[in-house]
């Protein structure tokens, strides 16, 4: 039974909550569906909820922005321990960081003259990791621009006069977070970042796995991932990245899925002991 590792939902910035993200997964066949949110673990609760109502397993996840050697990353992390102290104290720290940047990225609209307060910025699900996607949509409701395309064209995609880099861990942090919290790391959407050459380099910082199956991989591409990660003993996950049915054309919930069989590889890694692996480091 097929198992998507790559879901988000309005605990960060996607567009379906949860509950919906899990019943959605349900009417597709799904045996399984792993939350991994952009620094937020908000929305694993409900989803569990939600998916003992509907019979489907829900992997409790993240995905955490990092760097490495200047080269921006994503790490997934597998069947994290949500209640783990120094975890949440960690990705508390992150929301604060999140928020000090939408503040700085309001300032800037309002120099431009757009009219937009802070107040008026805010995710869509509790207290959750607020994005980008947050601020456009409250552009989007100030008037300040048509639409979200607008928004980041104009102002705040990458490069723009709004723009705010996020913060970023170092990866070798990122990936200690992880295993802290008793999880398996894993190299999100390889493709998007040019980080082939640094995979030995994260194995020995305790990375477990590949994502080699996304959407921005071709089949050569998924192909050539399988190898790199069977060479570097290293575990192969994929998933859609979905972020709901209106974020990007042609992404759809399932899409990309690996067999439920590789969760029990990726449960084992998880339950490896931290403190050992993390030694690995020094």
């Amino acid at each position: 039974m097929p198992v998507d590792m790559h879901v988000h939902t309005t605990a960060s910035d996607g567009e379906d909550t949860p509950e919906l993200v899990v019943a959605r997964a349900k009417r597709l066949g799904l045996e399984a569906v792993a939350i991994t949110d952009h620094d937020t673990v908000e929305g694993i609760k409900p989803a569990i909820e939600a998916a003992c109502l509907h019979e489907i397993e829900v992997i409790p996840g993240i995905e955490l922005s990092a760097v490495c050697d200047d080269e921006e990353l994503h790490i997934l992390g597998y069947f994290i321990d949500i209640h783990c102290q120094r975890f949440l104290e960690q990705i508390n720290l992150f929301r604060s960081f999140r928020v000090g940047r939408m503040e700085k990225m309001v300032k800037k609209l309002q120099a431009l003259g757009l009219p937009l307060e802070m107040e008026q910025v805010s995710p869509g699900f509790g207290t959750g990791s607020i994005g980008r996607p947050h601020l456009a949509m409250a552009m989007v409701a100030a008037g300040a621009v048509t639409s979200i395309a607008e928004a980041f064209d104009k102002y705040i995609g990458t490069g723009g006069p709004a723009y705010v880099p996020r913060y970023k861990l170092p990866a070798i942090e990122a990936l200690q977070l992880i295993r802290t919290a008793g999880g398996a790391p894993v190299l999100a959407h390889p493709a998007l970042s040019n980080s082939s050459k640094l995979i030995p380099c994260l194995k020995q910082a305790g990375l477990a796995g590949l994502e080699a199956y996304h959407p921005a991989h071709s089949r050569e591409l998924s192909e050539y991932y399988c190898r790199l990660a069977q060479e570097h003993g290293l575990f192969v996950t994929g998933g859609s990245d979905y972020h709901g049915e209106g974020h990007k054309e042609g992404v759809r919930l399932g899409m990309r899925t690996v067999p439920y069989t590789r969760i029990q590889e990726i449960r084992i890694n998880a339950s490896a002991d931290p403190v050992r692996l993390l030694n690995n480091v020094y």
